[in-house]
């Protein structure tokens, strides 16, 4: 089945060097002469392949993975592929009745181990394969990172059929303490891999990452061990001072962010947001489930400043995003932060102490503020049940009978706590004022 993601992208370089493939780590496709071609996958694997025009239409042909075979190997074979399609021949053909004649010759014992994949191989098939269902683009890069970063040095040349339980003990123990919720990611994508590599048949038996009846007795609980950083919010009655100095800031990521804080939002679904998904008539923003955490549709009712802020906005042309970049594409997700890092250089500068969590000692970013300090306030403030805070902040439901309670949005009962919320926000004497982008903030 062919995958939904998108090509890497090709990389035209004068000439492949030993050196240069030995060392390249960035995804992508690297190639030169002949349409020889090395692919470095975003779990670190590499492997060989040629374009080739055969009888006018165009075919990939693979060469093996790097560096079983070397760049020498590589060229040369991509050298005759080309001498047998000058010569009218099927490259392609060829190699396939070739490489049948070998497995006719094999046990199938030989056959079988040539079959077994590398974890790094299993990882980069299992990504490959799977990589249509992650969230977006960053966790992606997260669980492939974590994957090259530690598995891979430790586990990443053994057979997926021999990798045991000892050996994901090498790769976790060294940071099981020290990072331990990476620690945790990275054992449930091993066993993710595993599993993988098991309904593949590549290997049999017990998942020698499976935390229950297994690593749990060999590894102190996560839950006893990691240390919790609460992000750094403000105190309640410095949120409209904040989110006023936040009005008076220029630029697409500082909209953004008030946006954010109006609506208790995460980062990345305020900076995904596009007009389609907002119902600006019936004051409704609908996040599909494909860009929530927990994976489940979340409707938004907009309160009048929000609504306000929206239809100040400019639009642009062709693109269908709320916030756009200056190139048109999605903010980083550095951008609402480093709005927040600069209002708090700006006070540092002015002689004053910054916007600081004053129970965390910590300079406050844009999670806190937007959902911790929405929480604090409704609690302490508010006369509104806890449920319906926790349906705003879209959190996920944690007992039977919440879940029977909540078998509804509610969004008309949350329309008069979004009011409240952008009210407290931007009281009488902390005029709403709005400043649209001379330049991005």
């Amino acid at each position: 089945m062919k995958s939904n993601r998108p090509e890497p992208e090709r990389k035209t370089v004068k000439s492949l060097s030993a050196a240069f493939c030995e060392s390249v780590s960035q995804a992508g496709r690297y190639g030169e002469a002949n349409g020889l071609l090395l692919v470095v996958s975003p779990a670190g694997s590499k492997r060989w392949i040629q374009r080739l025009q055969v009888a006018g239409k165009r075919h990939d042909i693979g060469l093996g993975s790097y560096p079983n075979v070397t760049l020498l190997q590589a060229r040369n074979i991509a050298g005759k592929n080309k001498e047998t399609a000058k010569n009218g021949e099927d490259p392609l053909s060829v190699k396939q009745e070739n490489a049948r004649k070998i497995r006719a010759s094999r046990t199938a014992s030989e056959a079988h181990a040539l079959t077994v994949p590398t974890f790094a191989q299993a990882a980069d098939r299992y990504i490959e394969a799977k990589g249509g269902e992650f969230r977006n683009e960053k966790h992606l890069k997260q669980w492939s990172s974590t994957i090259l970063t530690f598995a891979i040095p430790v586990i990443g040349s053994q057979s997926v059929s021999e990798i045991s339980k000892e050996d994901v003990l090498l790769v976790l123990k060294p940071i099981w303490r020290t990072k331990t919720e990476t620690a945790k990611r990275l054992r449930q994508r091993i066993e993710t891999i595993l599993v993988w590599s098991t309904v593949m048949g590549h290997r049999t038996g017990e998942n020698p990452a499976s935390w229950r009846h297994n690593l749990e007795h060999l590894l102190p609980s996560p839950s006893r061990i990691k240390v919790v950083r609460h992000h750094p919010s403000l105190p309640i009655d410095n949120l409209p001072i904040w989110f006023a100095a936040l009005q008076q800031r220029e630029g697409i990521a500082a909209r953004a962010l008030e946006f954010a804080v109006l609506n208790c939002n995460r980062s990345g679904e305020v900076r995904g947001a596009t007009w389609r998904e907002v119902n600006l008539e019936k004051r409704i923003w609908t996040i599909p489930a494909l860009r929530m955490k927990e994976k489940r549709e979340h409707r938004i009712p907009l309160s009048e400043k929000a609504v306000k802020l929206l239809e100040l906005l400019p639009r642009f042309t062709g693109n269908d995003l709320i916030f756009p970049s200056p190139r048109g594409l999605i903010l980083s997700d550095m951008a609402l932060s480093a709005v927040t890092r600069r209002m708090h250089a700006a006070e540092l500068e002015a002689g004053r102490l910054g916007w600081i969590d004053v129970f965390h000692e910590r300079p406050a970013v844009p999670h806190g503020i937007a959902r911790s300090g929405f929480r604090d306030f409704i609690a302490d403030r508010t006369e509104f049940p806890a449920d319906l805070a926790e349906i705003a902040l879209s959190h996920k439901v944690t007992s039977a009978t919440e879940a029977a309670y909540r078998r509804t949005d509610q969004v008309e009962r949350r329309r008069e706590l979004m009011e409240t919320w952008a009210n407290f926000l931007t009281p009488p004497n902390n005029p709403n004022v709005v400043q649209f982008p001379l330049r991005v903030g």
